[in-house]
């Protein structure tokens, strides 16, 4: 507690000459006032070039066919025109695939995310013997294959075919998401995990209990990476399924696209296919982002530490 005997105030400390430099630099100085307004505009561009596409693809499924044949849809609709979601989304086969799209989804990344954690965790202790090997086993394959047809033959001869195994199991372990992981994981402190040995936890308890609650964020960048590579795949769907009631959502608009392209061809009196095929595309690319774009808000706090700190080592 200050007291004042004399009646006079004591003077307040005066601030540092540094710390008033560079006050004064930050807000005279004309160069930093440039740079900042040039920031800005550079942000603002950039935003703008990667919004615009998208914008442009969600105008013109809501656009009528002829703005959009000729080049007239930027980024407002024109003709305002809900056909082509009217025809899709009144298929009851559109419904059926985009479920099973959702169950791929969901299984495939949890699948996907439990071993690729687990190989990272092992990859990532140096005392791990053949250590080095597995990680070039792993590596290797990033590179090289077995190709189309022996994939074909050995999912055939598993008896995965026209099961949702065909879709979740080839595709489990991403190598580049195990390599990211991987380094997270490595530049973790050893001091944590040797503090929860001489706790008595187990190497399973160490992994659930201290590692991975500190890994929130490598584990929905993770997420992200899986659930958008299982939502948008349809190549091993088109390949090893047979029945229509199986095709995840993106088979089913990859056919109606080849479909209102043969009816468009064909001279236009298709009916209602030929009706919508200037927009379809369009209509078929909102309705397959759409759910990524609403996943993204809720794990985007976590993208970019979680990739950043998986890449700090090798």
């Amino acid at each position: 507690m200050v007291t004042v005997e004399s009646g006079v105030l004591p003077e307040a400390p005066n601030p540092s000459p540094v710390r008033l430099r560079k006050s004064a630099l930050l807000k005279d100085s004309a160069s930093y006032k440039t740079f900042t307004v040039f920031n800005i505009v550079f942000m603002f561009v950039i935003m703008f070039i990667t919004l615009y596409p998208f914008l442009n693809i969600v105008a013109q499924s809501f656009s009528s066919e002829g703005y959009i044949n000729s080049g007239q849809v930027s980024l407002i609709p024109r003709g305002f025109n809900v056909e082509t979601y009217k025809v899709v989304m009144a298929d009851s086969m559109f419904w059926t695939n985009y479920k099973n799209t959702v169950v791929y989804t969901v299984v495939g990344t949890a699948i996907a995310l439990v071993m690729t954690t687990m190989f990272a965790y092992a990859l990532a202790k140096r005392q791990l013997r053949g250590r080095n090997v597995f990680i070039m086993i792993a590596v290797f394959t990033m590179f090289f294959n077995g190709g189309l047809i022996p994939n074909y033959v050995l999912i055939n001869a598993l008896g995965f075919k026209n099961t949702i195994w065909a879709i979740v199991l080839p595709g489990a372990i991403s190598i580049f998401n195990l390599l990211v992981m991987k380094s997270f994981f490595e530049a973790m402190p050893e001091e944590l995990e040797e503090a929860a040995a001489i706790d008595g936890l187990s190497t399973y308890g160490t992994l659930f209990r201290i590692v991975l609650p500190l890994s929130k964020a490598v584990l929905a960048t993770m997420l992200l990476f899986y659930a958008v590579s299982f939502w948008n795949s349809w190549f091993s769907a088109f390949l090893y399924m047979d029945k229509r009631e199986l095709y995840p959502v993106t088979v089913y608009l990859r056919n109606l696209i080849k479909g209102a392209e043969t009816a468009a061809t064909s001279g236009g009196g298709a009916g209602e296919v030929a009706a919508v095929a200037a927009n379809i595309q369009s209509v078929t690319m909102v309705l397959t982002v759409l759910p990524i774009i609403m996943l993204y808000p809720f794990i985007q706090k976590y993208f970019v530490s979680g990739v950043m700190l998986g890449a700090v080592k090798g």
